[in-house]
């Protein structure tokens, strides 16, 4: 165990990552984070904890870990989660064939299988039937309110570890040890910028050197279900398969990508593929779509939603779709297929970056990875 004290700058889930790995290590960690509570991209998801998207191997395992210090997380924490797991919804043959091939390649490797229709609906009543071939279930996947249980994992972290926030405190210079807050100035043995985008403004050179750019996705929620009807799993349609790599193992999967070129020319035009997942007051997080570019229209685009809802209603089958919210996010991605950006910017100094969509997937297990290379497991 050591000694040595950190300063993380952000207080998203990158950071709360790194804080953690670091606490649990017997680090004295100093979190600042530039807004009153975190605002930015760690809230604006699905909440989904998403192995099921992971290839099998190295990524597959990163995504594991996290799930498990999630679930340890929430269960200290009392902290809302619900393992519920996936449906892959199949209407095709081809879209079947995939999610066939998917089992076949990861069943001894993963809690997967292919359903038929009937017990996809047995896995979930808001299953749409009309023409449905069957599923893929996955039972890895678990879904929290990332709007609350980012601020609740702080809370967590500040009263287990003693870690101290320092909110509304925005960092306007980084030096090798210490960090710089208007007039005053903090050090420790390490800095940690976690801040997502916003290391751009810290190093600007190195976030201009770095293949990265910026992914802007829309969502949506609705209405909570009527009578505490539930979903249960998360529900996906089949567009999903060909957004997350995890689907690359299936051979028939590029043949599969160009009929959808021809028939969903628009929808990956844009990024669309759809996806749902239930809190645990019942309402429902529908997206998304990734437009990518260093600067974004700050503004929804009606088209778009349109387009998730219409696209939503070809696997689903659920109670009450009125839409009471609407917005965006923005999040750090890597153009050269790397999972995730690591730079010493200057000694002491690291950055923590680019774990793109993967952010509340992959976060802790990258961290808890990291430095556990550097100072050792616990």
């Amino acid at each position: 165990m050591s000694n040595k004290t950190a300063i993380v700058i952000g207080a998203g889930i990158v950071g709360l990552a790194t804080t953690r790995a670091l606490a649990i290590r017997g680090y004295q960690v100093t979190v600042f984070e530039r807004n009153e509570r975190a605002v930015g991209a760690s809230i604006r998801n699905f909440g989904m904890v998403w192995p099921i998207g992971q290839p099998t191997g190295p990524l597959f395992e990163r995504a594991m870990l996290s799930r498990s210090i999630w679930k340890q997380v929430c269960t200290e924490a009392n902290i809302w989660h619900d393992e519920v797991g996936s449906l892959h919804l199949a209407y095709n043959d081809d879209e079947l064939q995939v999610m066939q091939q998917y089992v076949d390649v990861n069943a001894s490797a993963r809690d997967c299988a292919l359903l038929s229709p009937e017990q996809a609906l047995q896995k979930s009543e808001a299953v749409n039937t009309n023409g449905l071939k069957g599923a893929l279930w996955s039972g890895t996947e678990m879904i929290i309110e990332s709007r609350e249980a980012i601020g609740n994992v702080a809370a967590y972290l500040a009263e287990k570890y003693d870690v101290k926030f320092h909110w509304n405190t925005a960092i306007s210079e980084v030096k090798t040890n210490s960090v710089r807050t208007g007039n005053q100035t903090y050090s420790a043995d390490e800095i940690f910028i976690c801040s997502g985008t916003e290391f751009e403004t810290l190093y600007p050179e190195l976030f201009a050197a770095a293949p990265l750019t910026k992914c802007k996705l829309q969502m949506m929620r609705m209405a909570a279900q009527p009578n505490n009807w539930r979903i249960g799993p998360s529900l996906c349609g089949s567009l999903s398969m060909v957004h997350y790599p995890g689907f690359q193992a299936a051979a028939s999967l590029p043949a599969l990508r160009a009929r959808y070129e021809e028939q969903y020319a628009e929808y990956l035009k844009w990024g669309i593929h759809v996806m749902v997942s239930q809190n645990q007051y019942g309402e429902l997080t529908v997206g998304d779509s990734h437009e990518y570019g260093l600067v974004h229209d700050p503004f929804d685009k009606e088209f778009i939603n349109k387009m998730i809802v219409d696209y939503l209603h070809t696997f689903t089958n659920l109670k009450d779709t009125r839409v009471i919210q609407t917005w965006n996010g923005i999040y750090a991605k890597l153009t050269n297929g790397q999972t995730e950006l690591i730079l010493e910017a200057e000694p002491g100094v690291t950055i923590i970056n680019g774990l793109g969509g993967n952010g509340m997937t992959l976060s802790f297990g990258l961290c808890e990875q990291l430095i556990a290379s550097r100072v050792g497991t616990v």
